[in-house]
């Protein structure tokens, strides 16, 4: 099926500069962390005794895949705003693709819904964002804190776990089929993308 619109999923490490690398390209911008699982949700990953945010059974794919959908076929959706502070969905809000043939999701966990958005025709375009790590590190890390996401010294504690993981995340988002670009390659893709599309 031919949808008017379809999307380019950008995935990437937690801090890797996902989010404005998605409000460069000038397309529509949905945000996948706001389709994260409600902190009380039974379905959530623990480990350690804490549940595993890291883990992508904290987040919610087929939500997700299926507002990715409703905006391909109608252009419009409302969508959830996530309260990363309180672990849980507060709101929703009104989406519009604004009549752009492309829009893109980002999210750390974008890359795993690559085949689904595939096999239902959705997909222009996926790519895993690589930075060098420190730079990551260090950017992630002043973020969570200006945002006041949690505790400072967890906020480090964390910022240390995934700055030794990040080569296993971006092994597994292009395992998931996720192309590893740097920033302005990304740019340099969807631009490609727009060049070609009838509508561009």
């Amino acid at each position: 099926m031919k949808h008017p619109h379809r999307v380019v999923l950008l995935a990437g490490p937690s801090g890797s500069g996902k989010s404005y690398i998605a409000q460069q390209t000038g397309l529509p911008v949905l945000c996948l962390d706001d389709f994260y699982k409600d902190g009380d949700d039974p379905t959530l990953p623990q480990r350690n005794g804490q549940v595993d945010w890291e883990s992508p059974e904290s987040w919610d794919a087929t939500t997700a895949v299926e507002t990715i959908a409703r905006l391909a076929r109608e252009g419009r959706a409302d969508v959830p705003v996530y309260a990363i502070g309180a672990d849980r969905r507060v709101a929703t809000r009104p989406f519009d693709v604004a009549g752009s043939p492309l829009f893109v999701a980002e999210g750390i966990f974008a890359a795993e819904i690559v085949d689904e958005c595939r096999r239902l025709g959705l997909l222009a375009g996926a790519y895993a964002l690589r930075r060098p790590r420190g730079a990551t590190f260090l950017r992630r890390l002043a973020r969570d804190l200006s945002e006041q996401r949690k505790a400072p010294r967890v906020l480090v504690r964390r910022g240390v776990a995934l700055l030794r993981a990040e080569p296993a995340v971006l092994r597994r988002q292009t395992g998931l089929g996720a192309e590893a670009a740097r920033a302005r390659e990304v740019l340099r893709r969807v631009a490609g993308l727009l060049a070609g599309h009838p509508h561009g």
